[in-house]
């Protein structure tokens, strides 16, 4: 007996349906993206480790998918090297020198530094694709999905942040999910670890103090006493996480608390800016400052950005940042960065549970006309030409069956409209159009078939 098919865990097969919701996702996000004056680009799915390794820290580098070298990878790589594996740091190099993409920003400035003859700065790029990590899955967690981001680089304006929040605000308005938009700055960051004294140990921080909504704020302090932080120090930073207040009140208590540090306070006074620029113009969405707020990379040099529906338990669904120095690692320093990434996997999620999509959203084909003869079907094809020339989709059944098995086919696929020519209506050049909702049916001549009476 053959062995029953399966796909790799935190993979996903999509239906018909379920790929008219998720491009229901992707074409409102596209059309956002355009409406702001992004255009879009499209990277290899693998790239090269030397690209990918090192630029999403120390968590990061571990869900990297790594590709072994075509043929005989194994040909060439010393005996010795085999036998002492991992622990002498070269086995992977040797066996390995592309990886699956982690995430769509780090290509996209490699992109950049590769075509930089050819790109007009400030450079506004998106992109739609999937992306790979070797993560444990679980729900809202997969192993394969898809990020759409939109980046700037070429300009250090805050008011491509700004920007961003309010084609956030957009997108998640036509989509009618309720959102939070966390916001913070790596720079306050930096600040808080020069304050509680601990500026060596920045990464060791953010990594924390980024998972206090997962674990808590006793489990966050157990790790940072765990990478070396002193008990003062934690006794010193407890406070700053526990903030609280409007905006406004929390950015003046990060800068009474951060008065000492030069970088600090340039990051409360970018945080200003932002919030008072998307005060100013209006945001449906909520807009929170989240000092906690790190998102774990460290390429991130100003402010962060993370999105949360409101109404369903999940992680993140959009998340981006300033990443002044990217463009640096690939030779081509002095180039700042600014960007989201919408994860279109947990939107969908999100989606699905509240079941929010528009009526005509799954829907395909609009008609499809019964196969009642040669001669029947020989008008109706033409009849469904027209159609389509009229921007109508429409089908014939492919075969002459039963008509019983032909109106299941239409009632399964919950095609709104059937069109029948059997031989009255051949003789009479008309066509019977059935309502398969409502029941109703109309005779109306085949030339004066038109897109509105299939709306």
């Amino acid at each position: 007996m053959a062995q029953k098919p399966s796909i790799p865990k935190g993979t996903r097969d999509f239906s018909p349906v379920e790929m008219a919701r998720r491009n229901y996702i992707f074409d409102t996000i596209r059309e956002v993206f355009r409406l702001y004056g992004f255009r879009q680009i499209e990277t290899p799915a693998m790239e090269t480790l030397s690209t990918l390794m090192g630029k999403y820290g120390e968590e990061g580098d571990k869900l990297l998918f790594k590709i072994l070298n075509s043929g005989d990878y194994l040909n060439g790589v010393a005996p010795e090297l085999l036998e002492k594996g991992e622990a002498s740091g070269k086995l992977t190099s040797a066996l390995s020198e592309k990886g699956l993409r982690y995430d769509l920003t780090v290509p996209f400035a490699r992109y950049v530094v590769m075509h930089r003859n050819d790109v007009q700065f400030p450079f506004k790029r998106f992109q739609i694709q999937p992306v790979w990590r070797a993560d444990r899955p679980q729900k809202g967690r997969y192993r394969e999905f898809y990020q759409c981001d939109a980046d700037v680089v070429g300009s250090d304006s805050l008011m491509n942040e700004v920007e961003l929040l309010q084609l956030i605000d957009e997108v998640f308005s036509r989509l009618k999910i309720n959102i939070t938009i966390k916001l913070n700055n790596r720079k306050v960051l930096a600040g808080i670890a020069e304050m509680i004294g601990e500026p060596d140990k920045m990464t060791d921080i953010t990594v924390a103090i980024d998972k206090i909504d997962k674990i808590g704020l006793d489990n966050v302090k157990a790790e940072l006493r765990e990478r070396g932080l002193t008990e003062s120090a934690i006794d010193a930073l407890t406070p700053v996480l526990s903030i609280d207040g409007t905006i406004d009140e929390r950015l003046d208590k990060l800068a009474s608390v951060l008065s000492a540090s030069e970088i600090g306070m340039k990051g409360v006074e970018e945080l200003k800016t932002i919030a008072d620029a998307t005060k100013e113009l209006g945001l449906r969405a909520e807009l929170d400052l989240d000092v906690s707020l790190a998102r774990g990379l460290n390429y991130y040099t100003g402010a962060i950005i993370e999105v949360k529906a409101r109404d369903v338990q999940i992680g993140s669904i959009t998340g981006g940042g300033r990443y002044d120095n990217l463009t640096g690692v690939f030779g081509m320093p002095g180039v700042s960065g600014v960007g989201i990434s919408f994860g279109a996997d947990r939107i969908y999620d999100v989606l699905n549970t509240l079941n929010l999509y528009p009526a005509d959203a799954t829907h395909g084909t609009k008609v499809i006309f019964l196969n009642l003869g040669v001669k029947e079907a020989a008008a109706s094809i033409k009849a469904v030409k027209k159609l389509r020339e009229l921007g109508v989709a429409a089908e014939i059944y492919p075969d002459a069956a039963k008509m019983k098995k032909q109106m299941g086919y239409a009632d399964a696929l919950k095609i709104p409209y059937v069109a029948i020519i059997g031989d009255s209506e051949l003789a009479e050049n008309k066509v019977t159009v059935k309502n398969m909702t409502s029941g109703e049916q109309s005779s109306i001549g085949i030339d004066e078939l038109t897109a509105d009476i299939f709306k």
